[in-house]
């Protein structure tokens, strides 16, 4: 594995990745995008894994993106610059639409791209002490890759004050906005990891999938005719399916379902 990111995967199937650059505040630089590229690849395909973390090793979560490295592709081809760009674009696609549950653990800074890795994820953790920004307008640059799942999470309303400021701001804010689900202090991190790791173990893994597929589909869209035929088609095939089957079998039958791992 690339020495700027970790990758473990325990025995009951939690995988860690952590960015581990920590004296440059794991800074991404394209050896880092390239090596998350390749991780949440692998993760896609491995059907023993059922929940993804991600973390920051040291003082910060992740301070965005590397600027030397940035400064270094403004200065080479467009063809080249427009590459990292879509290598960085193509890793938050694919962290979003991971078909497993993800969980960022934030604390520090989360800056930049790096709060932009932590709106990719489903649920996200934060210390009571992490800080935001969205502060590529300080640099002259706009959070452009980052956007579409940053605006998912707040909403436009406040991405156009926090995009256009760059001001800091609070894990407590960041809650309140909608991009933080749970704050806790700094030495209970890894309890409410745990308890949230606890609780994705006892859903079926396939509906886990399609439970956030659906989020995502019917996010925004009117409730029509469409909407209502496809929801109704998707819970049908759910219940009919061996997991639904199962799930409700071990219900009534008052015992644990097969893929629940305690």
């Amino acid at each position: 594995m690339n020495g700027a990111v970790e990758l473990t995967i325990d025995g009951y199937g939690t995988a860690s990745i952590a960015l581990d650059r920590p004296d440059s505040h794991n800074a991404f630089d394209d050896a880092m995008i390239g090596a998350l590229n390749d991780v949440v690849a692998r993760l896609a395909l491995n059907e023993t894994v059922r929940v993804v973390v991600l973390e920051g090793r040291g003082r910060d979560f992740s301070a965005g993106a590397d600027l030397n490295w940035m400064r270094r592709r403004a200065s080479g081809t467009p063809e080249e610059n427009y590459a990292d760009a879509l290598a960085l674009a193509r890793l938050l696609h694919a962290l979003d639409r991971l078909a497993k549950p993800t969980i960022a653990l934030v604390q520090g800074a989360a800056f930049g791209g790096g709060a932009g890795l932590a709106a990719c994820c489903d649920i996200v953790v934060a210390t009571d002490d992490a800080r935001f920004s969205f502060s590529e307008v300080r640099l002259g640059l706009i959070p452009a890759v980052i956007s579409p799942y940053v605006v998912a999470a707040i909403g436009a309303r406040q991405a156009r004050r926090y995009f256009q400021t760059g001001e800091v701001f609070t894990a407590q804010t960041a809650q309140r906005i909608g991009l933080v689900h749970e704050i806790v202090a700094p030495a209970e991190l890894a309890a409410a990891r745990d308890t949230l790791i606890m609780a994705l173990r006892r859903g079926g893994p396939e509906a886990q999938a399609g439970a956030k597929a659906l989020a995502i589909e019917v996010a925004n869209r009117p409730v029509d005719a469409s909407m209502i035929a496809e929801t109704s088609r998707l819970i049908s095939e759910r219940r009919a399916s061996a997991e639904g089957r199962e799930g409700l079998a071990a219900f009534l039958e008052k015992r644990s379902p097969a893929w629940r791992i305690d």
